[in-house]
């Protein structure tokens, strides 16, 4: 974010995959406009999502096939059938879904199929426009979406198997192998093509139409990408990876708040003197790509482009990891001077902090600081700086009820009774609306953007978690809120703080 933009805002966190709607999953139809207006009441001006990537099997928006190919299963289906590619048949038998969670496996049974046969009606009736449309897409994105398909197509030819188990010539990108597989799988891959052309064009309209209201969209970019994506199967040369293709290190974190033995992450680390020696042309094209998305970039991690920690790929725990330099101060020089209108937040929490400080400083990039991360803090939002963004908690955090209310029970940790006495004294013994107490504290704070997750504005208690970090589980990115939930009460009541909190 700029360092003209002084200007106090709020938003809401809210994934697509949260949104309500009829088909099991959050998607980028009019649902998400009708959120859009909702946030308009609100007089909300930033809407922040997490990656929308094209996921893996366990449903992580920070684990994905790619770094650029957004998510097929966001795509909406009323859409698709109002422009002709599928009929309202198509759709039929609906399964049950649940409306408080997502059920991927069974989302993407009954949905993928569609999208499939919707990709393939276009192709075949292409009229001369739309043709030209796509082909300009497929031209603009080559540079990624080639990869793409056939890394999709590979991975179906393998039966799912990590691409460093693949054939060894497929493995190792031998040309004359992949050409057969391109000449012989053309129609899939075009399908993939199709899909991606798709979500662009329906994401296209729903950014307009935030734009148009009002609402900047706050897209996040995880600082590393997994290892049996894309990205990595097609640039072995920039992550430090053995000559079998497997990796040497992995990346992850010291202890800290949330493990005693650390964290292990599972992605690849970069090798970042190949990045230096391309001028950072993978780098710069990810983040060029995604600001025709999104307004403002979140990364994810920012910490790591200071510096990051090491872990021996074979290990099974956090403990004897390293921290190693990153060349976060020249790659930041080179995104600034080539990428046009880029805005960033930096995700700078945790031990390496300072050092990230010394990297957002010079642009004027602000960091974060999360409510309940800081109740040990006598006064969690004194001396803040104006250029921070400030939340009640994030997707990896319980939410506001779900942390607060046991610390409001008897016999605690001494720790957890200087959280209490804190807590306390910001509700002033209001417990009962101790979710809005806490939103507004957050919004009174100096920091020119704050940022409340959608189930703290709704109430909710640990049910509504997110994601639990270092945990592998189907109740992880499943949660989802029904319409009926954002009551105009609830509207009414955003409005008003945010009024009164200089905010609108």
């Amino acid at each position: 974010m700029r360092r003209e933009n002084r200007k106090r805002n709020s938003g809401i966190l809210l994934h697509i995959t949260s949104l309500p709607g009829p088909h099991g999953i959050g998607d980028i139809g009019d649902n998400a406009k009708l959120f859009i207006d909702d946030m308009v009441r609100m007089g909300q001006t930033h809407w922040q999502i997490l990656p929308t990537n094209h996921t893996t099997s366990y449903n992580s928006p920070y684990d994905t096939n790619s770094a650029f190919a957004q998510n097929p299963i966001l795509i909406n289906l009323d859409t698709l059938i109002n422009e002709g590619l599928i009929n309202t048949s198509d759709l039929k038998p609906i399964p049950y879904f649940m409306n408080s969670r997502v059920e991927f496996k069974k989302v993407s049974d009954w949905k993928i199929p569609i999208l499939l046969k919707a990709a393939n009606r276009f192709l075949n009736m292409l009229d001369s426009g739309e043709k030209k449309m796509f082909d300009t897409f497929c031209k603009e994105n080559d540079f990624w979406l080639k990869d793409y398909v056939l890394f999709l197509t590979l991975k179906d030819t393998f039966e799912g198997k990590l691409w460093c188990n693949w054939d060894f010539r497929y493995g190792n990108q031998n040309r004359e192998s992949l050409k057969r597989v391109i000449n012989e799988k053309k129609t899939q891959m075009d399908e993939l093509r199709v899909l991606q052309y798709l979500f662009f064009k329906q994401w296209k309209k729903l950014k307009k139409y935030a734009n148009d209201n009002g609402v900047k969209i706050i897209g996040d970019i995880p600082i590393y990408v997994s290892y049996d994506s894309s990205d990595v199967w097609s640039n072995q040369h920039l992550f430090k990876l053995n000559e079998h293709g497997k990796m040497k290190f992995q990346s992850g974190c010291p202890p800290d708040f949330w493990s005693s033995t650390g964290q292990m992450w599972g992605h690849p680390i970069y090798d970042w003197s190949e990045h230096h020696r391309t001028n950072y042309k993978w780098w710069i094209n990810r983040i060029n790509h995604l600001m025709k998305y999104v307004d403002i970039i979140r990364i994810d991690h920012f910490n790591g482009l200071a510096k990051y920690w090491e872990i021996p790929a074979a290990d099974k725990n956090g403990l004897n990891g390293k921290w190693e330099r990153a060349n976060g101060k020249e790659l930041l020089k080179h995104i600034y001077e080539t990428v046009d209108n880029v805005s960033f937040i930096a995700e700078d929490l945790g031990e390496a902090a300072s050092d990230a400080a010394k990297l957002r400083l010079p642009y004027h990039i602000p960091g974060m600081h999360v409510l309940q991360l800081s109740f040990h803090d006598n006064n969690p939002f004194e001396n803040m700086e104006e250029n921070t963004v400030v939340y009640t908690g994030t997707h990896d955090n319980d939410t506001l009820l779900g942390y607060i209310q046991p610390l409001l029970k008897d016999d605690l940790s001494e720790k957890k009774m200087n959280e209490e006495k804190i807590i306390k004294k910001i509700i002033c013994g209001n417990s009962k609306d101790l979710n809005w107490t806490m939103i507004e504290y957050c919004l009174r704070s100096a920091g020119n953007l704050a940022i409340i997750p959608m189930q703290d504005l709704l109430g909710l208690d640990n049910r509504g978690r997110m994601n639990t970090p270092g945990t592998i589980s189907d109740e992880n990115w499943s949660w989802r809120f029904d319409s009926f939930e954002l009551t105009n009460d609830i509207i009414k009541k955003m409005k008003s703080i945010t009024s009164r909190t200089n905010r609108v």
